[in-house]
């Protein structure tokens, strides 16, 4: 059977387009024909930002776009400014991003690249073939990225609540901003009974991203975000303004088990392979812990079924869900218990799931124990 490659990579966002740059810096895949399929790559522009902290200095540090040791948290009957210290919370622009693998991905003799859509993924037992709009590619193995809503959408015995957002990087007409200190969430803004909260990153004293975002069942439509923040950016104080960019987006919050569609040859990654925190979102050093893991995975392993494995995070993750879809409009109360009784170091390591049993049960101790127990109850006899 002759086969096109070795590995295809379906879509290039910011998971496909990681494992594709550690391939290539790997010597060990020097060889390896890999096809990237994506009508839009590669990316040249400025399309979104990625948020994350990190207590350590790291290869991104170059092209941070800024970061802020302090962040406020604010709701209705609780604000405190928190030093994240030995934390930074750092922000990406995707251009940066993508100028960094695609010059990397360029240089590699071994990769080609489609605009094609994909159509189907179909493992065959020893072998791959990616259905496309313009034809057929037969590889080893299979990386995808395309996530399936629907699927996610039609599974009752995980709740899906909807992270989306809507940001603007805006620049006033005097000095307003402290560029030291993020907005991390403020919560002071009407709840309409669903979990909303906004952000503000400033990156100099008249320029900062304000964003909108939601845990929700359901989006809003255009002019209710547009309204949003226009009223917050009123609330504020600040008068005149311009709207120099903008990002949108939404992240599915469940603990559906994406591994399940994982089969011998074909691997789910990014958002699509689970790899966006559930009760938060955040995807980015998600994406870059979960690329080593492949890249170690493949050099000693062949069955992409062994990848994924659960752990204690995922259990917490599901009932934190399961109370924020049932109590949709606790979401500000529950976030305003968990920063008000914990340092914001305890809550990014719980959050990058580093945390000791005992640190755990400090951070699920914040939280109204009624509300947990009966939904832990409720749960219980479900999970197999």
């Amino acid at each position: 059977m002759h086969l096109d490659y070795d590995y295809i990579i379906c879509g290039a966002g910011a998971s496909g387009l990681s494992l594709a740059t550690a391939l290539s810096l790997d010597p060990l895949f020097s060889k390896t024909k890999i096809l990237i399929i994506d009508p839009e790559f590669p990316k040249l522009v400025d399309d979104r930002t990625w948020c994350f902290w990190e207590e350590e200095k790291s290869s991104w540090d170059e092209m941070i776009f800024h970061s802020w040791n302090n962040v406020l948290f604010k709701s209705d009957n609780f604000s405190k400014n928190l030093s994240l210290k030995p934390f930074s919370y750092k922000m990406l622009k995707s251009k940066s991003r993508y100028n960094y693998s695609n010059q990397i991905i360029s240089k590699n003799p071994n990769i080609n690249s489609s605009k094609d859509k994909v159509l189907n993924v179909l493992d065959n037992g020893e072998y791959c073939e990616v259905k496309t709009s313009s034809g057929v590619y037969k590889s080893k193995k299979v990386f995808n990225s395309i996530l399936n809503w629907e699927l996610i959408n039609n599974t009752q015995k995980y709740p899906l609540l909807i992270q989306h957002f809507e940001g603007w990087f805006i620049e006033t007409e005097e000095d307003f901003f402290n560029t030291n200190e993020a907005t991390f969430m403020d919560f002071s803004i009407s709840q309409n009974s669903n979990t909303r909260f906004m952000y503000v990153l400033p990156f100099s004293k008249k320029e900062a991203l304000i964003e909108y975002t939601l845990f929700s069942e359901s989006q809003l439509n255009q002019k209710e975000y547009e309204d949003a923040l226009t009223g917050y950016l009123k609330g504020l104080g600040i008068g005149e303004f311009s709207i120099k960019s903008k990002e949108s987006g939404k992240i599915p919050m469940t603990v559906f088990p994406f591994e399940k569609q994982n089969s011998k040859n074909i691997l789910f990654i990014g958002t699509a392979g689970g790899w966006s925190k559930p009760s938060t979102g955040y995807t980015f050093k998600n994406i870059e812990r979960k690329t080593t893991a492949i890249v170690g995975f493949l050099k000693q392993e062949n069955n992409f079924i062994k990848f994924s494995k659960k752990n204690r995070f995922w259990y917490y993750d599901l009932i934190f869900l399961d109370v924020l879809f049932q109590n949709n409009h606790l979401g500000s109360v529950l976030f305003t218990q968990m920063f008000k009784k914990n340092s914001p170091n305890l809550i990014f390591k719980f959050l990058d799931e580093k945390t000791s049993f005992i640190e755990e049960i400090k951070i699920m101790l914040s939280f109204p124990k009624g509300i947990f127990i009966k939904t832990i109850l409720k749960r219980i006899f479900k999970i197999k």
